[in-house]
């Protein structure tokens, strides 16, 4: 009998072994309850002090990840194992997880602050009536640069990336779509176009390019332009923000030949656990007050018509950043390409840049 009480005994304690290890699993992997939600967002696109106060004030807590491709974030979520309840993809992205019925249908009875988001920003191509998603960030792809490194020198159109005197002195941020869209554009053609000999030309076009790429680098280009370490970048449009705010001699343009239109929006994957939580966390960061913090903090442009009138004027009145209507139809969305293009983009961008080591 007392061997037996020992194994029943033995058992109790490893299945309380196994629970509290499961509930740091749930802590640590991205699951969520009632009271905790999981983020999945880009790195440094939300400031910290907002997670803070929504946990204060709504008592859930906040398990945060990052991403650094849409890619990546979508293939995790494709591949489940991970209860993501909130997410922010890009506009082709949505397009794609709707197509292969990765998320669930937000209710907008409970985002009453969706009233604040300029109706430009809703009811886009990628999502007809915001279905799916809510508008969280918007931007362009354009080439942040130094004058005073430069002799004076401005960026009017993409062509003069190619100006000699830049020798080993320009930075590419490292994103298929963004390196061959500016190949493509350069040659005027759509960004997204599934020919595949205007993507020949384009990255032909690239690699005569490659006498002047210094480097291709993700968030790195930040501190590097930040430092006067290379005179000119092709960047997001936030990444140029925050470079900026270091360093007053950088200057951002979006080139006459056209460029990126883009659009992060908040979506809830179909793997969420917490679907109550993630559509209370939408509804929070679309509070006028905590979008205009977050807009601050992040460098991005917001669509929150309302957080606008809490922001310097100064910002939101820039048009490097809050481009006019009028400039923004010489602007191209991505769209969804399909596996089969999006693998032919790739695969160019790595010629390119194996081209330019």
């Amino acid at each position: 009998m007392r061997d037996i009480a020992r194994v029943v005994v033995a058992i109790i304690v490893v299945c309380l072994v196994l629970f509290i290890i499961n509930l740091q699993l749930d802590k640590t992997s991205g699951r969520s309850g009632n009271d905790s939600i999981s983020v999945y967002n880009w790195g440094e696109y939300i400031d910290p002090e907002i997670v803070t106060q929504f946990e204060k004030e709504t008592g859930i807590n906040v398990v945060y990840e990052t991403f650094d491709s849409n890619e990546a974030m979508m293939t995790k979520i494709e591949n489940g194992g991970t209860s993501y309840d909130v997410a922010m993809p890009s506009e082709y992205a949505i397009e794609k997880m709707k197509k292969n019925d990765l998320l669930i249908p937000i209710d907008q009875s409970k985002i009453p602050n969706l009233l604040n988001i300029d109706p430009y920003f809703l009811n886009l191509p990628f999502d007809p009536g915001n279905k799916y998603s809510i508008p969280y960030f918007w931007g362009t792809v354009g080439i942040a640069f130094n004058p005073s490194l430069l002799d004076g020198q401005t960026f009017e159109s993409w062509e003069d990336l190619w100006d000699p005197s830049l020798k080993q002195e320009v930075i590419l941020v490292d994103g298929a779509r963004e390196v061959m869209g500016m190949g493509l554009n350069t040659l005027g053609y759509s960004l997204n176009t599934k020919d595949e000999k205007q993507l020949q030309e384009a990255t032909d076009k690239l690699k005569t390019l490659s006498p002047n790429i210094k480097a291709i680098i993700g968030d790195e280009i930040v501190e590097t332009m930040r430092r006067n370490e290379s005179a000119v970048a092709l960047v997001w449009s936030g990444q140029a923000a925050d470079i900026m705010y270091v360093n007053e001699d950088i200057d951002y343009v979006v080139p006459s030949e056209g460029s990126n239109l883009w659009f992060d929006n908040m979506i809830i994957p179909k793997t969420a656990a917490n679907v109550e939580g993630a559509h209370t966390f939408i509804n929070f960061m679309l509070d006028p007050k905590i979008a205009a913090q977050n807009a601050d903090y992040v460098g991005y442009s917001t669509p929150n018509e309302q957080a606008i009138k809490l922001m310097d004027p100064e910002v939101t009145a820039d048009e490097r950043f809050y481009p006019t209507e009028e400039m923004r139809e010489r602007l191209e969305v991505y769209k969804n390409l399909g596996v089969e293009t999006l693998g032919k983009y790739n695969e160019l961008f790595l010629e390119f840049k194996m081209d330019a080591q």
